[in-house]
């Protein structure tokens, strides 16, 4: 039996008290005074994750992967999907047998496929050699491998309806993203069955009063909108609009990050292009669009409490409302009695000072 103290952060409450945890699950939570000023959330929930410490998802690659998530374990995140970018069928194909293995070990959730179904007008770092029109075909032989958790798609491309719809009748979730659709093309994505907008404001038509676009379709919508909290893919201002204007029950924190997370500034590669990091900021050579991030989980819940979000509200996106997405809500996602003990304990300042993954302290 492990006790945990401190300040607990409960699904829409913060509460001084313990967390009683018997082997890999939450036993108990309970209020108590004097139990500390450290500070306990749930382990995060990243929906959209490329690599970091110099460890890679993109190239299917186990042990970069596995490298990769380990890295992100260390800054609190306890459940992760493994997003590709844009690749030829072969690499998605065999990148999703080569982590099955992951997934069916608890090290990554499930695997998200960022393309290549996107718009060519709006694909950012996005390899464009890589773009086409979504295939049921495709995926009907990538969901039959199993590890499959989420799919980007822009809705206006011929048969991206289709798509959507067949995802989320075999339990798939479908984002809209890297898009130029319309307000109304949105919004036939998401009766289609889309459940998530990928990274708002970024890859997408940007909003104007008489054309409101992706992103206040999305916003209006019953999605989940991803929030790269990085304070460079938004404003700080935009940030605290947006998680405002959602709710914490349809934000999402993510952090896009890729394989220059936590490494010196340099360059490095991302689906076949090159990219330089330069102060934190990854851009493409050939373009200077920005690539992914070196953003890490824990700092994008300090930015997004910092742009003005109550810290509950905060924790809820960076945990509660992804695992709901994920369908893990009986899992994850909150400190409640059954679920996981998948923990984070963050001192005052809300730095990770130690991570607890189904009952065990990670050294």
């Amino acid at each position: 039996m492990t006790r945990i103290g401190g300040k607990i952060v409960r699904p829409g409450a913060v509460v001084e008290g313990y967390v009683e945890v018997d082997g890999p699950a939450i036993l108990s939570v309970e209020a108590a005074g004097g139990a500390g000023d450290d500070i306990v959330v749930p382990g995060f929930v990243d929906l959209h994750c490329h690599g970091g410490g110099g460890h890679t998802f993109t190239t299917g690659d186990v042990e970069s992967a596995r490298g990769a998530a380990a890295f992100h374990l260390g800054h609190g995140t306890t459940t992760m999907l493994a997003s590709l970018v844009s690749s030829p069928f072969e690499l998605m194909r065999d990148a999703t047998v080569a982590y099955r293995p992951l997934v069916e070990a608890g090290v990554i959730g499930g695997v998200h496929y960022e393309g290549p179904y996107l718009s060519g007008v709006r694909c950012g770092a996005q390899n464009p050699e890589f773009l086409r029109d979504p295939s049921i075909k495709e995926l009907t032989e990538l969901i039959e491998l199993g590890s499959v958790r989420l799919v980007t798609i822009a809705p206006e491309l011929p048969g991206a309806l289709e798509a959507i719809g067949f995802l989320r009748e075999r339990g798939v979730a479908a984002a809209v993203g890297h898009t130029d659709a319309t307000y109304e093309q949105t919004l036939a994505g998401v009766a289609a069955g889309a459940t998530v907008g990928t990274h708002l404001f970024n890859g997408m038509r940007p909003p104007h009063h008489r054309e409101p676009g992706p992103v206040i379709g999305l916003l209006s919508s019953p999605v989940v909108c991803e929030l790269v909290a990085d304070n460079i893919h938004l404003h700080p201002g935009m940030l605290g609009f947006a998680a405002r204007t959602a709710g914490p029950d349809k934000s999402a924190l993510v952090t896009d990050a890729i394989d220059a997370t936590g490494m010196a500034d340099g360059t490095y590669d991302l689906g076949g292009q090159q990219v330089v990091v330069a102060d934190r900021v990854a851009r493409l050579v050939r373009d200077g669009s920005i690539a992914g991030s070196t953003l890490t989980m824990d700092e994008a819940l300090r930015n997004t409490v910092a742009a003005g979000i109550g810290l509950a509200g905060a924790v809820a996106m960076a945990s509660t409302t992804p695992a709901r997405v994920l369908g893990l809500s009986d899992q994850v996602g909150a400190l409640e009695a059954g679920l996981r003990a998948d923990l984070v304990v963050l001192d005052a300042d809300l730095h990770v000072k130690r991570v607890m993954r189904s009952g065990r302290w990670i050294e």
